[in-house]
């Protein structure tokens, strides 16, 4: 939303552009179940950008691309690659703005006609609250998002609303670019129709007036709620929520509420195992007489959102700075307090989230399991596994594109995509099909499950994920006189190497992680009383060591070893991971002091820094520990709202905001026979206060 409590002014939030890539708006409304699909003329499939490439085990055939992406732009790609990279997308389901209605005309609002506006988030009830002088008028707006229901809500209260103020909800075309979830300039290739107005069974008063959207083979419902309202449609695309004529000593007020729900059966709307929001008690929800429908006022989300609030806040686990001396704690403890907010509300639904989350569209809206990581690892450090629970869900239904991609390549088990939406189809990249850090990641996240709650019943409900992600990462590492390697092809964590992914071989993190992973594999069989796979436990215990160079760990294998620039990955092998028998722990030392010393760090992203935080603290090294995660640097930019900016193209970044929280449980709560004192990744002289939170591997 804007300093209005609404999206009134889109143009002053944009998303830069880079190059010729046309700007996107942070001033969006998404939900988890909002995806849409240009139609192509002809089925468009990943035949064409399949390339085969030399590996140990011979020719195997990658998705490419015949083009490249130059600045987030494809460049020399085909129309099938444009399509399939560019479809399904995240949807912007609607734009809800204030504008002026004068002699029955409609216009914006101007910014210039607003003054002294002041706007607080109450974290405590996940409530807004916008004050502001309004062309000489007095305007007071409350927002709230149901917690349960993809519906958000506002009460207007100012004499405005008898002089012409009124609310416009705005539905787009969904957006092929880069940045824009919304495309405004195709007005007939969708239809908004508003249906017959419902009234509640109860005599309430409430009435809803059904908006029926169609794009292509997308279909959502948009459920305008409230009392007293005067709802009618006024474009192509365009209703107009006012205040109906009232007495005048009625109350300047109007409350509304937008419920937003998937209907029919869309081709990228994903039902089933996607699901909205968990079911939980709602009450003073009201029966539409009729209809069967449920539906509710501004006051009932509102006073919804201020009892699921301080829920969250008194549950999973806390961390105190207040009384260090250090004027760096308040900014940390301010960082940490936020990036918990903004995780539960964009990390913790049934998808991993995009790098964006629900605020605008970063890639289109496709997520990257790479990232998936950074985005939910922290919920179960932190003792609210049950955010962490519905992203790694998604895993079991695409587990058969997985199983076919392995195949193909002539590999057990599932190879995970990198750049996908719900339906998990890989995108044509020269840098994601290579990736391998992703793999991993379910055994990790599915791990931290079982050790927030060790049972058999986790046990069973993740075996396959774990078990299916392991048979691969056995079957790609192949056996030589050294031991058993990776790649090529492959590109690592650090994707400065993309440009000789056909040559790239055994980058550090990747080996500590395959040889990690592959062990927890091993302990989840045991753990089910399953006989032991010989295969992983070989492979494991033979993964070759990384490659030093000057008494510091390289990148990769092979030359130029390491380029400074992008992720210092190789800092994960110990730090986001545990001590391993491919890592020495002295190495790991000089690393990351030569990594701190003249790495470029206009080139880093966000999670960067808590790797360096986490890396260090398992080092005993509480002072680099602090000073890694504080660094003074533009990508380590934790806005006023708690995003960590990258750039203009990406003015939020959660995966920052997740391994900060990652990074700081560690710190706080330690790790698996790690050092016994309280807080052993903060210096002894910060007090730090901490409960509930869980230890790390």
């Amino acid at each position: 939303m804007d300093l209005t409590g609404l999206q009134s002014f889109p143009g002053a939030y944009p998303v830069g552009a880079r190059d010729e890539l046309p700007p996107g708006t942070l001033l969006g409304t998404q939900a988890q179940w909002g995806w849409h699909s240009v139609p192509s003329e002809q089925p468009h499939d990943l035949a064409g950008s399949t390339v085969m490439y030399d590996s140990p085990r011979g020719p195997v055939p990658y998705v490419d691309m015949v083009g490249d992406i130059v600045n987030d732009r494809e460049t020399g790609t085909s129309e099938a690659e444009n399509w399939l990279r560019a479809n399904a997308h995240r949807l912007d389901l609607g734009r809800i703005g204030l504008r002026w209605l004068d002699h029955g005309s409609e216009r914006p609002l101007d910014q210039a006609d607003i003054t002294d506006a002041e706007q607080t988030l109450d974290l405590w009830t996940g409530v807004v609250t916008s004050r502001f002088t309004l062309a000489g008028y007095p305007v007071k707006i409350t927002t709230a998002c149901h917690p349960y229901r993809d519906e958000v809500a506002f009460r207007i209260e100012s004499p405005a609303l008898r002089s012409g103020l009124v609310i416009g909800v705005d539905f787009p075309y969904g957006s092929e670019a880069w940045h824009d979830a919304a495309d405004w300039t195709r007005p007939d290739a969708h239809s908004t129709v508003v249906g017959v107005p419902m009234s509640s069974a109860d005599d309430q008063g409430t009435t809803a007036w059904p908006v029926f959207r169609a794009l292509d083979n997308s279909r959502y419902r948009a459920l305008i709620t409230g009392l007293s309202l005067g709802v009618e449609q006024t474009g192509q695309h365009t209703i107009r929520v006012s205040a109906e004529d009232r007495d005048p000593g009625a109350p300047d007020v109007l409350d509304f509420a937008v419920f937003f729900t998937p209907s029919g059966d869309g081709d990228c709307i994903p039902r089933g195992s996607i699901r909205s929001t968990p079911a939980a008690p709602q009450p003073g929800l009201q029966a539409a007489a009729g209809y069967g429908v449920v539906l509710s006022t501004a006051g009932i989300v509102i006073a919804a959102s201020a009892q699921y609030w301080p829920q969250f806040w008194s549950s999973g686990g806390a961390l105190e700075l207040e009384a260090t001396d250090d004027p760096r704690a308040k900014e940390l403890e301010r960082r940490i307090v936020l990036s918990q907010y903004l995780t539960a509300v964009n990390c913790a639904g049934s998808l991993p989230p995009q790098e964006t989350g629900l605020v605008c569209n970063s890639w289109r809206g496709r997520f990257h399991l790479e990232m998936h990581w950074w985005h939910a690892a922290h919920f179960a450090h932190w003792n609210r596994v049950e955010l962490l629970l519905p992203s790694l869900r998604w895993y079991s239904t695409v587990l058969d594109s997985a199983r076919q991609t392995a195949k193909a390549q002539g590999l057990d088990g599932v190879r995970w995509p990198k750049q996908v939406g719900p339906d998990g189809r890989e995108s044509p990249s020269t840098i994601g099909t290579f990736l391998l850090w992703q793999q991993p990641h379910p055994i990790y996240l599915a791990e931290l499950v079982y050790r927030a709650n060790p049972s058999r019943e986790v046990l069973e409900e993740f075996e396959e994920i774990v078990f299916e992600s392991a048979a691969f990462m056995a079957s790609f590492a192949h056996p030589t006189s050294r031991g058993f390697e990776l790649g090529p092809p492959l590109v690592p964590a650090q994707e400065s190497y993309g440009s000789i992914r056909a040559t790239v071989a055994n980058p550090t993190f990747e080996l500590a992680y395959w040889q990690w992973g592959l062990r927890t594999a091993a302990a989840w069989r045991e753990r089910l009383g399953l006989e032991p796979v010989e295969e992983w436990s070989v492979v494991a215990d033979g993964m070759v060591k990384p490659r030093v160079i000057d008494d510091v760990y390289a990148a990769i294998d092979v030359e130029p070893f390491t380029i400074r620039t992008d992720h210092p990955s190789m800092l994960c092998a110990l730090g986001v991971l545990p001590q391993t028998d491919v890592i020495d722990p002295a190495t790991m030392r000089a690393t990351l002091t030569a990594v701190l010393a003249d790495w470029d760090w206009g080139s880093t992203w966000g999670w960067d820094y808590p790797v360096m935080a986490m890396t260090a603290a398992r080092l005993e090294d509480p002072e680099a520990a602090v000073d890694a995660l504080l660094l003074d640097a533009g990508k380590n930019t934790f806005l006023a709202n708690g995003h960590n900016r990258q750039t203009d193209s990406l003015p939020l970044y959660l995966p920052g905001n997740g391994g900060l929280l990652a990074a700081v449980a560690l710190m706080a709560a330690g790790w698996d026979n790690g050092p016994e004192q309280h807080a052993p990744g903060f210096p002894s002289d910060w007090t730090v206060k901490w409960e509930g939170l869980a230890k790390a591997p």
